[in-house]
């Protein structure tokens, strides 16, 4: 995929603005106070956790405290404005999350351009969800499913964990690619959408994985497939969605960025240091405990990564006509 000139240009900002003798010093002084790292969901879930685990590497490796700030509300809109409006000083960091490349579609009258008013510095990791039904519907596989949806539009519900979010979406993505209707139940969250789905209210929803993987062991829960391009360790048997719908992907994801005007070189000592957190066993194996995969790259290889991920989920938005709650 081509870098989209708009990212070009943000990446390029401040990498000619000062002389390299500066820029280098500036490199090695960051950070010389706490830097803010912004989480946009309440203390104690897997992002916060996360969040904190990576301010811990970035404080003991770079010798002052990157503090976690949560700031939740708005599907992540509020925290994301905060970041877009903070100074471009490297001081004020943002956990962003796959609601942020959903958000800029579904929101017609945010304060702020995701894509426009930040610059990728590092992403850290991918979250799989898995498609799962309750144990008494009949089809158990996923060319099943698609069969019995078609024979039966307007017969199974969907469950998801509120309209829009990314549970939602890669329900909708499920319905465009596969050509079934299927019944929207939207529910405050994933936890409260399980005990329906178990006891037979709804009758499939994409999960986190992490969530799911109880559930699914003890028998409660069928898996049909998981969302990533290839299967998962941890559900070997299951087979990935793409194998019967080609190109189907869907996942949360969480990365680091920061306002756009940012040095070049703080961005730089940043990314650096989040790819060596991503290297370590021991912080690999406290990611991978949380249902993480690994996901680390460039700032560039994340800029093209947040501009795919937006441009396929405006498209389900717009496919399925989803509307803000």
């Amino acid at each position: 995929m081509k870098l989209p000139r708009r990212r070009f240009l943000q990446l390029a900002t401040g990498a000619t603005a000062l002389p390299a003798l500066s820029r280098m010093a500036k490199a090695q002084s960051y950070p010389t106070r706490p830097v803010r790292l912004i989480v946009t969901v309440p203390a104690g879930g897997s992002p916060d956790i996360i969040g904190r685990l990576m301010g811990q590497w970035l404080s003991e490796r770079l010798g002052q405290a990157f503090v976690v700030e949560n700031r939740p509300g708005a599907s992540a809109n509020i925290g994301t404005e905060f970041v877009t409006k903070a100074s471009p000083d490297g001081y004020t960091l943002l956990l962003a999350m796959s609601a942020n490349a959903i958000n800029g579609s579904l929101y017609q009258h945010l304060n702020f351009n995701f894509i426009r008013d930040t610059l990728p510095v590092a992403s850290i990791a991918r979250i799989p969800l898995v498609m799962e039904e309750n144990i008494a519907v009949e089809p158990k596989t996923v060319p099943e499913f698609i069969a019995y949806a078609k024979a039966h539009p307007g017969k199974i519900n969907l469950a998801s964990a509120g309209n829009g979010t990314p549970l939602y979406v890669a329900g909708q993505l499920f319905k465009m690619m596969a050509g079934v209707d299927l019944i929207d139940v939207p529910y405050q969250g994933e936890s409260a959408a399980i005990p329906d789905l178990i006891s037979g209210q709804v009758q499939a929803l994409f999960g986190v994985m992490p969530a799911s993987l109880g559930y699914i062991k003890s028998g409660k829960l069928r898996p049909l497939a998981v969302t990533t391009a290839t299967r998962q360790e941890v559900l070997p048997g299951v087979p990935a969605m793409a194998e019967f719908l080609p190109g189907y992907e869907a996942s949360g994801w969480y990365g680091v960025v920061m306002p756009k005007g940012a040095p070049a070189e703080i961005i730089e000592t940043l990314n650096k240091q989040i790819n060596a957190a991503l290297a370590d066993p021991l912080m690999k194996k406290r990611l991978i405990d949380l249902g993480c995969n690994i996901f680390a790259g460039t700032p560039a290889d994340f800029a093209k990564f947040i501009d795919a991920e937006t441009e396929k989920w405006a498209k389900v938005i717009k496919f399925a006509n989803i509307k803000a709650d």
